[in-house]
């Protein structure tokens, strides 16, 4: 039998060499998430590499959650679920005083060339289009978030033939259907400003208002960038919760 053979830079560690080549099977499609992968026997006759070596290499993999062992099943390319992060900064209570969960409205979709910003955030090449996507999230006939998205137009531009209509309020789901692309993990991070007068129009607020802004950076299972979105709600509706263990 054939050993397959790791790429990347040999002055890495094996067990690194491993671990991303484990995630590049995962991002091209072969191993998708919800799936298990081989075993660690399986990938020691794949790769012809000692047991101790895959161990570590998966978990490295268990510990950076793109990965997850469940008892007595296996090992398995994780799922993460990223819904929940506007309730760690947004409580929405609808008319009968549960937590409200958003629907979303997608106003605009374009290939566009794309700002600084959005470039350094993508990380993209030079003259490399995105595809805007302009979306409100809306509880009880009220606009309470307003999103800039932009997503690399060489991966997601099978976005532009599909109805605004059909994108529902899950995206991600939406872009492995779509695009085949997967997201495993996500930067957010969080910063007051004023809202100008575009952001006011469409939250329907005075302009100067106080909105939160969360930034989020989405990576694919190659630890590579494939969304760049930009969340603004009124800050009367913010509140920050983090669990301390």
């Amino acid at each position: 039998m054939n050993n397959e053979k790791l790429g990347q830079d040999e002055r890495l560690p094996l067990y690194q060499r491993l671990s991303d080549e484990i995630l590049a099977r995962i991002a091209s499609g072969e191993w998708l998430p919800g799936q298990s992968i081989p075993t660690e026997a399986e990938l020691t006759k794949l790769y012809g590499v000692a047991i101790g070596t895959v161990r570590k290499a998966v978990d490295t993999l268990v510990s950076e959650g793109l990965l997850e062992r469940s008892q007595g099943r296996g090992t398995f390319v994780r799922r993460p679920s990223f819904n929940a992060s506007f309730f760690r900064f947004f409580r929405q209570i609808d008319s009968s005083g549960s937590q409200a969960v958003p629907t979303s409205q997608v106003l605009s979709r374009t290939l566009e060339q794309p700002p600084q910003a959005v470039i350094h955030a993508l990380i993209l090449k030079k003259h490399e289009q995105v595809v805007h996507l302009e979306r409100v999230r809306v509880i009880e006939g009220q606009r309470k978030f307003y999103e800039d998205i932009w997503l690399p137009g060489s991966k997601f531009s099978r976005l532009l033939d599909v109805d605004p209509g059909r994108f529902g309020n899950l995206l991600y789901p939406f872009y492995e259907q779509q695009c085949g692309q997967h997201v495993a993990s996500a930067q957010e991070t969080l910063t007051v400003e004023s809202a100008s007068a575009e952001t006011a129009r469409i939250l329907e607020i005075e302009e100067g208002k106080p909105v939160v802004v969360i930034e989020r950076i989405a990576l694919g299972y190659d630890r590579l960038p494939i969304e760049y979105r930009v969340s603004r709600g009124a800050a009367e509706g913010f509140r920050y919760q983090v669990e301390i263990t």
